[in-house]
């Protein structure tokens, strides 16, 4: 499966806006926003990438299931289970 990113390409300093509280317990209990935030971005990506997958090949897996559907798996009378 081919990387979501380049985990290799630099840092990039970035402004945002974040929950006064939220922030501040985070950092109470040390935790690396800059890690947190690449992870869920991570994750995020992963799912929205998989999602528009899914969309683009919808059709395809339409017509797969159908032909399964009607034909069985290749290699089913091969099966021992």
């Amino acid at each position: 499966m081919a990387d979501l990113y380049n985990t290799a390409a630099p840092k990039k300093a970035a402004n945002l806006s974040v929950n006064s509280d939220l922030l501040r317990k985070t950092r109470a209990l040390n935790i690396n926003l800059s890690a947190t935030l690449e992870r869920a971005l991570k994750e995020e990506l992963a799912k929205r990438e998989s999602s528009q997958w899914i969309e683009e090949n919808r059709s395809a897996i339409k017509s797969y299931n159908e032909f399964v559907e009607q034909h069985g798996c290749f290699g089913d009378e091969f099966r021992k289970f």
